[in-house]
């Protein structure tokens, strides 16, 4: 017998522990290399497990639910057994224990007959004994092997099963109180953490908002003039946030403490542009981040963010990619949001919110004219930054989407 450990993949320095959601393979299941045995959620991402060879799942270590830290042993892989093919004796007995047609069929067999004519009931020879050994039959047990057949798995696993049922019951996680129907359900370990982190950002900076509107006329027509020829040449779409992410970095540069953060009483003033994009995803908000933004094309940016969008619903986005930053934009316009107050990312010192573009009648030179406006809010930490660099920032940001063309020449 050649055992395989199977172990928690290696977690970043901020991640002390994670959590094991559910086991895609039992013991006694044939796996192959590379197949991915189950996903461990940490505060940020979540992980698959791969196998790391081919063989026989022998024994899960550490079951659904369990928390686990980077290294730890979670199961064994049996790479010299095979799965066991079920039992050539089980066939006849099966047809043995089956009624002949001359003999009148009970209903209990009549009932099983007409059910799906799996293997449900059926032990194997191992299952069996272990069974009986607990007092138990495998009468009405569907089990996880061929056609339902119950395996040593199963068996083993019963005693948890029939003690849960002579345990007391747990409360129920939904109720209904005079037709007002309630459910407790427990934070994911992301959500947990994102809770943390946004009450350590409101209790530890001293934020503050402040709001400009921006005329997007410029960028649409810019955008509209060459949204073909761009994804023809680039394989993406032209999007908004690529204007967004150049005018927030030309703003950063000619204002450097707001790309700073605080560390105790010092001020870091970060040399490199490394802007995070909130992305919402099925378990929550990430923040996944554009490193060195200020040397990236609009179209690396379009690539990038893209990838980060749909790899943050299969939930595949790596602890690297959403660790650091210098800066944040939450686009909360793709919601249909008007305005905010975005809270800032610690340990960032400045995140930019930015909103729904629509139509508003405005005064250009003592006319009212429609035009595309977008409110825009930037939250900063009071205690580095002063109201003149946040103002004058969000002023530089405005002022390069409404004349882009500076974002290319770098004016």
């Amino acid at each position: 017998m050649a055992m395989t450990d199977v172990v928690v993949p290696q977690l970043s320095e901020s991640v002390s522990e994670a959590t094991l959601l559910t086991w895609k393979k039992q013991p006694g299941e044939a796996v192959q290399v590379d197949e991915i045995l189950i996903e461990v959620e940490t505060d940020k991402v979540v992980l698959e497990v791969p196998a790391p060879s081919a063989g026989v799942l022998a024994e899960i270590v550490k079951g659904d639910g369990s928390t686990v830290t980077s290294g730890e042993l979670l199961a064994r892989i049996d790479t010299a057994a095979k799965a066991a093919a079920p039992a050539k004796e089980e066939a006849p007995a099966a047809q043995e224990a089956a009624p002949k047609a001359e003999e009148p069929k009970p209903a209990t067999a009549q009932a099983q007959s007409t059910s799906s004519g799996s293997g449900a009931g059926i032990a194997s020879p191992a299952a069996s004994k272990i069974l009986a050994e607990k007092g138990m039959s495998a009468e009405g047990m569907a089990g996880s092997g061929r056609d339902g057949r119950v395996t040593k798995a199963d068996a083993m696993s019963a005693s948890s099963a029939s003690e849960a049922k002579s345990a007391p019951a747990p409360a129920p996680a939904s109720q209904s109180l005079g037709g007002r129907p309630e459910q407790r359900v427990p934070m994911s370990r992301l959500r947990a953490r994102i809770a943390e982190r946004l009450l350590q950002s409101q209790q530890e900076n001293a934020i503050l908002t402040t709001f400009n509107e921006v005329n997007m006329q410029a960028v649409m027509d810019l955008r509209n003039q060459y949204k073909d020829k761009f994804e023809k040449e680039h394989g993406v779409k032209l999007g908004f946030m690529s204007f967004f992410v150049k005018a927030a970095v030309a703003a950063l540069k000619r204002y450097p403490v707001i790309n700073a953060s605080v560390d105790g009483k010092d001020i870091i003033y970060h040399g490199y542009f490394d802007i995070g994009i909130a992305v919402g995803s099925p378990r929550g908000l990430v923040v996944p981040i554009l490193r060195d933004a200020d040397q990236m094309s609009i179209a690396d940016i379009e690539k990038a963010i893209a990838d980060f969008g749909r790899r943050a619903g299969e939930g595949k986005l790596t602890i690297e990619e959403m660790t650091g930053g210098t800066f944040s934009i939450s686009n909360g316009g793709v919601f249909g949001s008007m305005l905010s107050t975005p809270i800032i990312n610690p340990p960032q010192s400045a995140i930019l919110g930015i909103h729904a573009t629509k139509e508003r009648a405005v005064v250009e030179k003592g006319q009212i004219v429609i035009r595309p406006m977008n409110y825009l809010a930037m939250s900063y930490d009071h205690r580095i930054i002063d109201g003149r660099e946040a103002v004058l920032g969000l002023v530089a940001i405005k002022e390069a989407l409404e004349d882009p063309q500076r974002l290319l020449l770098d004016i």
